[in-house]
């Protein structure tokens, strides 16, 4: 049984104190109505941050600013001790912090009565005029010199000083300021450490705090939770876009995600406990799938080969002639992958899915053969790409232009079960399963609209609804099916077999190249915390250059599934040779040792 926290009064201040940390705030003439502060701090008194009692929850039609603050009310309840702020808004009928102090953690909810449609929420600071006089937008201070991001971005810094940004979500590409969706979604997590950030890697001497986001998937309706500090000041911000509509009636009320606050010892200790916290509400599978045997085979992907051959752009080289290439380079070298991804692109058009017949004039057919020899074969998947669908199926812009699919729509989601259907059944293709890509191309944009009959889903939650359906669809057909993602949160352990770390990156915040091996680590650290038990798909690409593929292909065999990308050049001045291949394939017999 855990213990309440204890709530005591100390003339114009009142503290209320867990297992591992105490919250503070005065009281009178100087308490929070006129400083929206309240301290939090470790177990011995030394602070952690200016936690500010400011929130947000601005929608279309009006910016909700607080025009006061409530002395903070106190109840007691079986496992916290709940601290109530209250706010006059212009924006809701009634706005309040909820503080619910638990014996180890601080859980901080928004709540709102009235209507509108959601377009930011920030929490941990906000928007308003105090007393005082002072205006405009209010942060946390953080009495913290680093800030561990547990997602792959360019520049690489997994480390990096506290006042850095940071993007958590299902938007991004390679443009700058965007190179953040490797992961998409990664955890919604991250932690605050006392030690000054010295590499992109090394987290420093505990203790940690953490901080992560808890609700049900179905209710993650933003693209993106921000880090957003300024001068020595922070809040959370999530980012709905104006695609989420609240309407609490008479009674109801709307309670935005739940931000935990809770000090750990290391940030691979806060990636657990964000990951239990989900479980234990019941937001997260506990179990992960059960491999089947043929899925820890290792994999040969052919994009970085199609990429390396050049003379042509990658997609074009997607054709059957070619992989039958790479087949026969394989078998001379002696190297048989249980597994065949055939990539980007073998479709005519990648909304459709329907087989480019001028580049597999006979997939199908290729297919039969790979699993006459014992093989499985993946269809690279990309997610949301419109091209070939009808505009009523789509998110659109605002002349009508079709941006991505809409997994909100029916029409959309009934013609997906059937593409699958198409792809995976013995009377369309009999491929096994799909490497699903792109999924950081989440439609973002106040001015998009979801196409006809759609229920208007957003965000992270419609990123889910999206994967998940293949998945079901998948595993209605082929049970054994394999659906490989790069869904590194919790929530989507039941929609995702395998976890694929995706594309290396390339430098640290200086300039300097960043060990592609020591990337494959950090990141694996990522997925063995939140969704431990997964399979992991290793990757591999892009490789920098013919060394460091080589000690990436040593790194991944004690990681996960070994993936093989490259097969007749890493660059256009190293070439591969048998000698090479020889090393993957004695990495391969390791690995293989190892399923034994």
């Amino acid at each position: 049984m855990t213990s309440l926290p204890s709530l005591t009064s100390d003339k114009d201040r009142r503290t209320v104190r867990g297992t591992s940390y105490s919250l503070s705030w005065r009281t009178g003439a100087s308490g929070l109505v006129r400083s929206p502060y309240l301290e939090l701090a470790d177990a011995d008194g030394s602070r952690w941050m200016r936690l500010c009692a400011m929130s947000s929850a601005h929608t279309h039609d009006a910016r909700d600013e607080s025009m006061s603050l409530s002395e903070p009310e106190v109840r007691t309840e079986a496992d916290a001790v709940v601290v109530t702020i209250r706010s006059a808004s212009p924006a809701w009928r009634e706005r309040a912090l909820e503080l619910r102090c638990t014996h180890d953690s601080v859980e901080i909810t928004l709540e709102a009565r009235g209507t509108g449609v959601l377009t930011d929420v920030t929490i941990l600071g906000g928007d308003g005029i105090l007393p005082t006089g002072a205006s405009g937008t209010f942060r946390s201070g953080f009495d913290a010199q680093s800030l561990y991001v547990p997602s792959p971005t360019e520049p690489v810094a997994f480390v990096r000083p506290v006042w850095s940004a940071a993007s958590l979500g299902v938007v991004g590409d390679a443009d700058p300021g965007r190179l953040n969706g490797i992961f998409s979604p990664p955890p919604l997590a991250l932690a605050f450490g006392r030690d000054p950030a010295t590499d992109a890697f090394s987290p420093g001497e505990g203790p940690w705090l953490a901080t992560w986001l808890r609700a049900p998937v179905e209710e993650l309706g933003f693209t993106t939770m921000r880090f957003d500090p300024v001068d020595g000041g922070g809040l959370l911000r999530l980012t709905y876009e104006g695609h989420t509509p609240i309407d609490t009636g008479a009674d109801g009320v709307w309670r935005s995600p739940t931000i935990v606050i809770r000090p750990v010892a290391t940030p691979g200790d806060a990636l657990r406990e964000y990951r239990d916290d989900l479980v234990q509400a019941g937001f997260a599978r506990a179990a992960a799938p059960r491999p089947t045997p043929w899925w820890l085979e290792p994999i040969f992907c052919g994009w970085g080969a199609q990429v390396a051959r050049g003379g042509a752009p990658a997609p074009d080289l997607c054709r059957q002639e070619i992989y039958d290439e790479f087949l026969e380079t394989l078998a001379a070298a002696s190297l048989d992958p249980g597994t065949i991804v055939i990539d980007d692109r073998w479709q005519a058009q990648y909304g459709t899915a329907e087989p480019d017949t001028d580049a597999w004039p006979d997939l199908r057919g290729w297919i039969d053969r790979r699993h006459a020899e014992g093989r499985r074969v993946l269809l690279w998947f990309k997610a949301w790409d419109p091209a070939g669908l009808p505009a009523e199926e789509c998110v659109t812009d605002a002349a009508g232009r079709p941006i991505a699919a809409d997994p909100g729509s029916p029409a959309y989601l009934a013609r997906l079960d059937a593409i699958v259907e198409r792809l995976l059944s013995v009377e369309g293709l009999d491929a096994d399963g799909f490497k699903v890509d792109f999924t950081q191309r989440a439609p973002s944009g106040s001015m998009l609209r979801s196409g006809a009959g759609s229920d208007g889903v957003w965000g992270v939650a419609a990123l889910h609804r999206l994967v998940g359906r293949i998945h079901a669809a998948a595993k209605r057909i082929k049970p054994d099916a394999l659906v490989i993602t790069h869904t590194v949160h919790p929530s989507f352990g039941a929609v995702t077999d395998m976890v694929r770390t995706n594309d290396v990156l390339e430098h640290d915040v200086t300039g300097a190249p960043v060990s592609v091996a020591a990337q494959l680590r950090a990141r694996h650290e990522i997925v063995a915390n939140v969704l431990p038990g997964h399979p992991v798909d290793t990757d591999q690409w892009p490789m920098p250059n013919r060394e460091e593929w080589l000690d990436y292909a040593r790194t991944q065999v004690r990681l996960g599934v070994p993936a093989l990308y490259y097969l007749e050049r890493v660059r256009e001045d190293e070439p591969i040779d048998r000698e090479h291949l020889a090393a993957i394939g004695r990495t391969w017999d390791e690995y293989r040792e190892t399923l034994a």
